[in-house]
């Protein structure tokens, strides 16, 4: 019996969405799988619950995708949750230039003829249509080089579009950040014209869209999940792994068992010695104000300018991101809320001195810091265990740490363990 002959079971280390992408992958094509989460709940950064402090369902972050992302709506398609995706039929984009109190949307076409670039109405203001063609610079393969290496970081295109646009993808100054990773962000979205970055959020939490359907598809197919299990250690010889060390008992691996390793990058090198991972992290902060959002208020709003970056519309709630956020992570929760309503306050004609119930939720290592240094030290999905696959948005999937690098590496394990 071979490695991948029926009967095997493939253990899934890790229920977040790289380690829940690799197991309904399996799952779908008929294997064996358990899976196997540290925590108490599936979905790892990507998770949903019910905040005691609002008493509404929130969640942990604002995660937007777009409609390009492939490997996303390839696994929401599998999972039957494609419709719990909400946003516009064409790419639109509202700002607010917080220093002005200026407004604008952009509103590109939808082919990759970038016509819109020619409108006044469409584009952003004070750009020419000739600006546009810095983004050429960040269309051939970058290598080492950093974005400030590749582009002009500076004018109205990059202080009211790229940089914000940039920030949100990398997590990281952009100016620092690697070339390479933001090339790949603009081949698979900006290039290719309006149609393939619609912006899309989960209906009515990351919850509902991304890990129940998930769980459910998985029970569904007879695979194992099991919570509150933490793997303490691998055990291994003859090159691949022989065991797994769980925190209360051990799973003997027999000859065709295979295991994919979806955990932070962190925990992999310390249950994988010499494996050489990202070490350097950029933090998320995420603000939630129980307060509806008034009439007419545009989904998702970016803040030129302000403290906070990005405002999501809820029904019952107006929510805050804001990316490569080490200046502010430490502060005090209160202090934070203050300072983010009020920026929230402004951009929705709401009183700034009256806060409404909040909720902060901070996140120190949200993910790996996206520059060239921090990109080079990524693995590839195989390990030198025979056996034994990593998956993870930290790995070597050529995109940035997102929801699509994700799935996207979730996919290639199941590839290879299943092949």
């Amino acid at each position: 019996m071979t490695a991948k002959a029926a009967g095997a079971t493939h253990y899934v280390i890790g229920a977040g969405l790289a380690g829940l992408a690799a197991a309904t992958a399996l799952a779908e094509r008929g294997c064996k799988v358990e899976v196997i989460e540290a925590a108490a709940q599936a979905g790892g950064r990507c998770r949903s619950y019910v905040d005691p402090q609002l008493g509404v369902t929130i969640d942990n972050g604002n995660h937007l995708v777009l409609s390009g992302n492939h490997a996303i709506m390839a696994y929401l398609d599998r999972i039957g949750a494609r419709d719990r995706l909400a946003g516009p039929d064409e790419a639109v984009f509202d700002y607010m230039d917080m220093a002005s109190g200026s407004r604008w949307t952009i509103r590109p076409n939808a082919g990759p003829l970038a016509w819109w670039v020619l409108s006044p109405g469409r584009r952003v203001p004070g750009t020419r249509a000739a600006d546009y063609l810095a983004l050429a610079g960040l269309l051939a393969p970058q290598g080492d080089k950093r974005v400030d290496q590749a582009i002009r970081c500076e004018g109205p295109l990059w202080d009211r579009l790229l940089e914000s646009f940039l920030l949100a993808a990398l997590n990281t100054d952009p100016r620092a950040g690697s070339a390479e990773l933001a090339a790949a962000v603009v081949r698979e979205t900006l290039a290719l014209g309006g149609s393939h970055y619609q912006p899309r959020v989960a209906s009515p939490h990351l919850g509902a869209a991304f890990i129940d359907p998930a769980l459910a598809f998985l029970a569904a197919r007879g695979a194992g999940v099991g919570l509150s299990q933490r793997l303490r250690a691998l055990e291994t010889g003859g090159g691949r792994v022989t065991a797994l060390a769980l925190a209360d008992r051990r799973i003997d691996l027999g000859p065709g068992d295979q295991v994919v390793l979806a955990v932070p990058p962190w925990v992999a090198a310390d249950l994988i010695p010499g494996l050489t991972v990202p070490d350097r992290f950029e933090a998320i902060v995420n603000a939630h104000f129980l307060q509806p959002p008034p009439a007419g208020a545009p989904a998702i709003l970016g803040l030129i300018g302000g403290s906070a970056e990005w405002v999501f519309a809820f029904e019952d709630r107006l929510s805050v991101t804001v990316s490569g956020a080490g200046a502010i992570v430490d502060r005090d929760r209160e202090d934070l809320a203050r300072l983010l309503w009020a920026d929230v306050a402004r951009a929705h004609g709401l009183d700034a001195e009256v806060l409404p119930p909040w909720q902060i939720v901070k996140e120190k290592r949200a993910t790996f810091e996206a520059t060239p240094a921090q990109n080079r030290r990524r693995p590839p999905a195989r390990t030198a265990l025979s056996n034994l696959v990593l998956a993870g948005d930290w790995t070597a999937t050529g995109l940035p740490a997102t929801i699509e690098g994700a799935v996207r590496s979730g996919h290639r394990a199941a590839k290879i363990v299943a092949s």
